[in-house]
């Protein structure tokens, strides 16, 4: 590839990362609102559920990636730069038609990863929790709430759990036939609570993949990391996708950034890329 090219005319801002930012910052704006005004959360709304959660919809693997934490202002501002610094030069070598279906093939691509992904991490809690459910007993519901399987991930489930704590105990002493009957319907929207629990959100994917088309397009471009410290593209996106790589595999339990969607985007950005440059498609 050859990373001299450039276009006739160089846009500072072409019109899909400009309408990228808009439509990502008024989201932002609308989720921080609602929140505020009326207490509900639109990032659960649009953020990307597990698929066998109760509140997945289809229509979030596209709206996940317009989606930010209201939580954490630097998500947003990161994600909105990177895009803006690198994804107005492939936008101005591309187009603008080009560079928005990569941008949606990659953001859609990490919202696979994930949910591949998850899917692995949710298994050992999920086969846990129907264990019980297919023989319950006390004994093996005190084994459960004292393992690592039982996680309080949401505020559903730790006032749930509040709620029941108390009046199981109370009945494990007095009715011990009741108890176990409030511990499986706990277990069954603890269930539901856990898997409701994993959300994603973010242009974290799309962003990473328009990162790697940058250093597979111009290599040896020099990127200055905390303005500073040169760096050339290529090197950079190798030693951020193994950073990524080791993030996700050392599954920190206080990590909640979701690392393997950000390697979806680069992995269904390079098979575009590399698509595209066998077509001969990629100018």
């Amino acid at each position: 590839m050859n990373q001299q090219f450039r276009p006739n005319r160089f846009a500072i801002l072409p019109p899909v990362v400009k309408n990228l930012l808009i439509i990502n910052g008024l989201f932002f704006l609308a989720a921080l609102g609602v929140g505020t005004a009326f207490k509900f959360d639109l990032n659960n709304l649009f953020g990307l559920h597990y698929i066998g959660a109760d509140n997945f919809r289809p229509f979030q693997y596209v709206t996940y990636m317009f989606m930010h934490s209201t939580q954490n202002f630097s998500h947003i501002l990161f994600n909105m730069f990177a895009l803006w610094m690198f994804g107005n030069t492939l936008e101005n070598v591309w187009g603008s038609k080009k560079f928005l279906i990569y941008y949606l093939v990659t953001g859609l691509g990490a919202g696979v990863i994930y949910t591949f992904w998850i899917h692995f991490q949710l298994a050992p809690t999920l086969n846990a929790i129907d264990l019980f459910l297919n023989n319950p007993s006390l004994p093996a519901f005190v084994e459960f709430r004292n393992s690592d399987f039982f996680q309080i991930g949401s505020y559903d489930i730790q006032n749930n759990f509040n709620a029941f704590a108390g009046e199981f105990n109370r009945l494990v002493v007095h009715n011990p036939s009741q108890a176990l009957q409030e511990s499986i319907h706990f277990m069954e929207q603890y269930r539901i609570d856990f898997l409701n629990a994993h959300t994603v959100v973010g242009a974290s994917g799309a962003v990473f993949g328009i990162l790697l088309a940058f250093g597979m397009m111009f290599p040896n471009s020099v990127i200055y990391l905390y303005f500073a410290i040169p760096i050339k593209a290529k090197w950079f996106v190798i030693l951020y996708g193994a950073f990524e790589l080791y993030s996700g595999l050392s599954n920190n339990p206080n990590d909640n950034v979701a690392h393997f969607a950000h390697l979806g985007g680069m992995f269904f950005g390079f098979l575009l890329i590399t698509y595209w440059k066998k077509k001969g498609k990629l100018y």
